[in-house]
C-alpha cells in the first residue's frame, strides 16, 4: 500500500503541475482529461495526508513513553490508543479506495418490488417496503417516479417498478436485491396468528438510451386495454403497451399512462435496464448466480432479510445484523443497514484482490 501512495502521490503532483502549464490550459479537452484525473487522485491525498500525520504524531507520542512522570506516560498511553484506532480507520479507508470502481455505481436506479408468497398480507408488505424505499429516496433528495404498478384492492402491490434518479443511488440500494420476509399478525386474522410472506426487490442499473442500443427488428410490441381502476377510459382505448425483447425473452409492459406513447417510453425504459442487466450478468457467471440466489423465487424459506413485527427487530442475514427498531426502518431510516452491508462486501473484495 506504501509503494502505491508513493505511486498516486508521485503522479499528482506531476498532474499540478502540467495543470499549471500555458499549453495545457489552451487545449481545453487535454486540460479537462487531467483535470479529471487530478480530482480523482485528491480524494485518495486526504486521508493519504492524514495518515501521515497520524504516523509522525504516534512516533512522537512513542517517543514520550520514555518520560519518568507515569502521570505523563499514561495520558501517552490513551493519546497512542486513539490516534492507533485513527490510523487503522484511514488504512482501512485507502484500501477501500483501492478496490476496482463498480462502474454502475454512478447510474440511477430501476426499483422492482413484486409480492411473493403470501398472498394478500404480502402483497400489503410490498406496498409497505414500496413506502420505506420512496421515503429512504426522499431523504436523500432523490427523485423517485412509478414506472409501472399493480395494486390490490386493499391497498397492497402485487408489482411496482420505479425509476430512481440522484446521486449515489444505485450505489447505496444495489444490496437491497433479494427476498424480503416479513412476519407478522394480518390485520384480518382473527385468531392472531403470526403468518410469514415474502416479497422480492430487484434494484437494476438504469441503462441510458445512448449506451444501449436495441434494434426496432429484435421488438415485439402489443396494445391492449388497460384493466383494473380508470372509468370508461379502461374499457374503450387500447393504451397499455407490452413489449418483447425476441432476443432474450424478456417482457415487459405498461398500463398507467392514458397516453400510448407515454406507456411505451416507460416500457422501454425499464426493458433496457434488463437488457443491460442480463448482458452483464452473462459476462460475469458469478454474478448471475450471485443475483439468481439473492433474488431467489419468493418463497418463504429464501430471505436475506427478515422484518419481525411482534419483536419490532429487522435482521439482515446475510452479516448477522439485528436492529430492534423496525418502525424507524419501515420510515426509511436505512443507512445502518446499508452502510453494514457497504462494508462487509467491501471487505469481501479487499479478500479476493488480496489487499
Amino acid at each position: 500500500m506504501i509503494e502505491r501512495l508513493k505511486e498516486i502521490e508521485d503522479r499528482y503532483h506531476e498532474l499540478s503541475d502540467l495543470l499549471a502549464d500555458e499549453k495545457v490550459l489552451a487545449d481545453r479537452a487535454q486540460y479537462a482529461a487531467l483535470a479529471k484525473e487530478h480530482a480523482s487522485l485528491e480524494e485518495i491525498m486526504v486521508p493519504s495526508r492524514r495518515l501521515k500525520n497520524v504516523e509522525e504524531d504516534i512516533g512522537e507520542h512513542e517517543s514520550m513513553l520514555l518520560d519518568p512522570d507515569p502521570e505523563i506516560r499514561a495520558l501517552v498511553k490513551v493519546e497512542l490508543a486513539t490516534l492507533q484506532e485513527e490510523k487503522d480507520r484511514l488504512e482501512q479507508q485507502i484500501k477501500t479506495m483501492f478496490l476496482p470502481k463498480d462502474p454502475n455505481d454512478g447510474r440511477d436506479v430501476i426499483l422492482e418490488i413484486r409480492a411473493g408468497t403470501g398472498g394478500d398480507e404480502a402483497a400489503l408488505f410490498a406496498s409497505d417496503l414500496f413506502r420505506m424505499y420512496s421515503r429512504y429516496a426522499e431523504e436523500k433528495r432523490w427523485a423517485i417516479e412509478i414506472l409501472s404498478i399493480h395494486e390490490t384492492g386493499i391497498g397492497g402491490i402485487k408489482e411496482v417498478i420505479a425509476g430512481i434518479k440522484g446521486k449515489g443511488a444505485f450505489s447505496r440500494l444495489k444490496y437491497e436485491s433479494g427476498v424480503h420476509r416479513v412476519q407478522r399478525v394480518p390485520a384480518t386474522e382473527a385468531s392472531g396468528r403470526i403468518h410469514t410472506s415474502a416479497v422480492t426487490v430487484a434494484v437494476l442499473p438504469e441503462a441510458e438510451e445512448v449506451e444501449l442500443e436495441i434494434d426496432a427488428g429484435d421488438l415485439r410490441i402489443d396494445t391492449f386495454r388497460s384493466s383494473g381502476a380508470g372509468g370508461q377510459h379502461v374499457n374503450k382505448t387500447e393504451s397499455a403497451i407490452r413489449i418483447t425483447h425476441l432476443p432474450t425473452g424478456i417482457v415487459v409492459s405498461c398500463q398507467d399512462e392514458k397516453s400510448q406513447h407515454k406507456n411505451k417510453a416507460k416500457a422501454m425504459r425499464v426493458l433496457r435496464s434488463r437488457v443491460l442487466h442480463k448482458m452483464q450478468e452473462d459476462k460475469d457467471r458469478e454474478i448471475a448466480s450471485q443475483r439468481r440466489s439473492q433474488v431467489g423465487t419468493g418463497d418463504r424459506s429464501e430471505r436475506i432479510r427478515t422484518y419481525n413485527y411482534p419483536q419490532g427487530r429487522v435482521t439482515e442475514h446475510r452479516i448477522n445484523l439485528t436492529l430492534h427498531r423496525l418502525p424507524l426502518i419501515l420510515e426509511g431510516d436505512l443507512d445502518e443497514l446499508i452502510d453494514g452491508l457497504t462494508t462487509y462486501f467491501q471487505a469481501e473484495a479487499m479478500k479476493k484482490t488480496g489487499s
